[in-house]
């Protein structure tokens, strides 16, 4: 009988044994420049998850702290380089909402549509994001006709606009041969609008999604 219950026993004391040394190393209430450091090493470690806790923590206990301003950044640059581009967005969006001011907006609008043009190493994949990207583009030129950005955003515009060629004529291929001829023709009028269809670049095979992307 007494054996029953010592398995159970058991395991409690393993839970509460967890959680207690959980809340011996638990941090908080520390100094700015505390977890400021701790994003430094944390990223030199090649940690991101815990310097991304790191950030949390500086976040929600020095809410008004100049550190937040750089480490914002640091992150946003760091998890593009790592590729995890959804952090590295969520990182640039809030510091717009914090630090965009009318002397740096035209740069961080245009970072913006770079760093979601970096995402595009798979672009048949979403092709939401192509369509966004290409209408964010089109506003941001919109928005700043005199913008020295424009050049580069016109380039990145023309590589979308060919993705979207290319992508297109893949789904009027793919409704052939399913036989949906309506949906089929429906792209077809978007390729024929197209004022890249006859450009040499577009008139090759479908492997140039490499050349033409980051």
């Amino acid at each position: 009988m007494i054996i029953r219950y010592i398995a159970p026993l058991a395991l409690l004391a393993l839970i509460f044994a967890g959680c207690a040394s959980k809340s011996v190393h638990e941090e908080y209430n520390k100094p700015a420049t505390y977890w400021y450091q701790e994003i430094l090493k944390k990223i030199a470690a090649g940690n991101m998850d815990k310097a991304d806790d790191a950030y949390t923590s500086l976040a929600s206990e020095h809410v008004a702290s100049p550190y937040l301003k750089e480490a914002m950044l640091i992150l946003y640059r760091v998890h593009l380089e790592e590729e995890e581009y959804l952090m590295a967005q969520f990182y640039l969006d809030n510091y717009i909402k914090r630090y965009a001011t009318s002397r740096n907006i035209e740069y961080l609008k245009y970072l913006k549509i770079k760093t979601k043009f970096a995402q595009f190493r798979h672009p048949k994949r979403n092709q939401k994001l192509l369509l966004d990207t290409i209408a964010e583009a089109n506003d941001y030129k919109d928005k700043f006709p005199g913008s020295l950005y424009n050049p580069m955003v016109d380039t990145i515009l023309t590589k979308l606009y060919l993705t979207e060629l290319i992508l297109n004529r893949d789904i009027v291929s793919l409704y052939k041969r399913l036989g949906r001829k309506k949906a089929a023709e429906l792209y077809q009028k978007k390729i024929d609008a197209s004022w890249l269809k006859e450009t040499p670049i577009a008139t090759e095979n479908q492997s140039l999604f490499q050349k033409i992307l980051p």
